[in-house]
């Protein structure tokens, strides 16, 4: 059967809720609910369909016929067609607001629990913070440009971005010149990204590195021009043929990429496609606030797991006896043994591990750990839960990207563990977009 035409009659509604990502929650009359972009609530908004399903429609938000008075004017010209922010038009304090909502709903729904008292949000200022990310470029024969920059909240289409805001100054700034150099290349139809990721400035580059994805070698004249625009915006030039083992640079022909965490007297170096912290700042703030729920103690010996490149791993060795960081990519754990090395860090140990599996019989499992701190990817960290044996912790700081998964985690550790989820609070690492960052304390009851 021919799907039913989609009625894009412009209409009104009340927006009463809101929901995880951002939109308007809206009811119509037969009590269909219909996911509003662009829409706070207790806004009356005129709406047009984007899409439609059995449970609920999607729409935009054409005119706001009464505004919220938490609304505010984006900054960014671009909003509301880019998809990288998702709140700029919501008051800074009640973005906080509504991802503190975010974790506490997911606490109960999900995990069936409640923290014992609810920490103030870790903030920081709310622009220029992303030093890390993924620009799409698409060249558009209609607009005769290529087109840089993220995608659209209709992720077919890049948006034609002549500015970013979140991003640091550094990389915002360059967004229409990366344009036109692009479309200056003879591969410009082969290069279907740019990734850029930020340390601290050496006296080669002010810290910035590019990474150009290319489906089709390059030519002598398309490397002169990458050199010459790396070498004018003082940004490192990483070319990527193939896979992620293919990235080599082209200029400088050794970079150094590295960013320091002063507070710690140490330096993470790290390569152009590894997993940072994109907010700097936030990252100082988070490293120092887990350490305070730690209770950290000299003599301590602490289980860091999905450590990474060591980013509170090395920092801990600063602080306690011993620290073990344990890693699924072991890519990631080479780097953290030589940031190790590079630091004068002894006492830190690493190991490559999928802890989505059964691990009870490595070493560093069997040894025995004071504290442990958890840093997992968007699914959790339920696996290696249920194979700890956490009796012997005394306490377990959980640091989450995704809240939903913490919730789960949080509930199996009080309900069928026996730990008590003491401390829990949201952390503004992604300001102007939907994203929970959060952390939580656990103790033994």
């Amino acid at each position: 059967m021919a799907r039913k035409r989609l009625d894009q009659t412009p209409f009104q509604v009340d927006v009463v809720d809101s929901t995880h990502d951002g939109r308007g929650v809206a009811r119509l009359a037969d009590g269909k609910a219909v996911f509003v972009a662009g829409a706070l609530p207790g806004e009356q908004v005129l709406a047009q369909r984007t899409a439609r399903s059995r449970s609920f429609d999607e729409a935009v938000a054409l005119e706001v016929l009464r505004a919220s008075e938490h609304r505010v004017a984006p900054r960014c010209a671009h909003f509301g067609i880019c998809g990288g922010c998702a709140l700029q038009h919501l008051d800074s304090g009640q973005q906080i607001l509504s991802k503190q909502r975010v974790l506490r709903e997911n606490f109960e729904r999900i995990g069936h629990v409640t923290p014992t008292r609810w920490m103030p949000p870790l903030v920081d200022h709310p622009w220029g913070y992303r030093r890390k990310g993924r620009f799409s470029v698409r060249r558009v024969d209609k607009k005769d440009k290529t087109l840089v920059g993220f995608r659209e909240r209709d992720p077919r289409f890049v948006a034609d971005l002549h500015e970013c805001h979140t991003v640091i100054p550094a990389i915002g700034a360059v967004v229409p010149a990366l344009s036109a150099l692009v479309d200056g290349l003879a591969a410009r139809s082969h290069i279907p990204q740019i990734e850029f990721i930020a340390g601290d400035a050496t006296p080669e580059f002010d810290g910035v590195a590019l990474v150009f994805r290319h489906l089709q070698p390059l030519s002598d004249v398309d490397h002169a021009a990458l050199v010459a625009f790396g070498q004018r915006q003082r940004m490192a030039i990483f070319l990527q043929p193939g896979g992620v083992d293919s990235v080599h640079p082209l200029w400088p022909a050794s970079p150094a990429l590295a960013f320091r965490l002063a507070p710690w007297d140490v330096e993470l170096t790290f390569r152009p496609l590894d997993f940072i912290q994109v907010n700097a700042r936030l990252n100082e703030a988070m490293i120092a606030h887990t350490f305070e729920l730690l209770d950290l103690a000299p003599g301590d010996r602490v289980l860091d797991l999905f450590c990474g490149l060591g980013n509170f791993t090395l920092p801990l060795a600063r602080r306690v006896r011993e620290v073990v960081g344990v890693e699924g990519e072991a890519g990631l754990v080479a780097r953290a043994r030589e940031n190790a090395a590079h630091n004068g860090l002894a006492n830190a140990e690493f190991f490559a591990a999928d802890l989505t599996q059964d691990q009870r019989g490595t070493a560093w499992m069997r040894q025995g750990f004071d504290k442990l701190l958890l840093d997992p990817p968007r699914s959790g960290a339920i696996d290696v839960l249920r194979q700890l044996p956490l009796e012997r912790f005394g306490r377990i700081v959980y640091v989450s990207c995704h809240p939903a998964s913490l919730a789960r985690d949080a509930g199996y550790l009080v309900n069928e563990r026996g730990w008590t989820l003491a401390d829990a609070g949201v952390m503004d690492m992604f300001p102007q977009t939907a994203h929970v960052e959060s952390i939580a304390l656990f103790v033994k009851k």
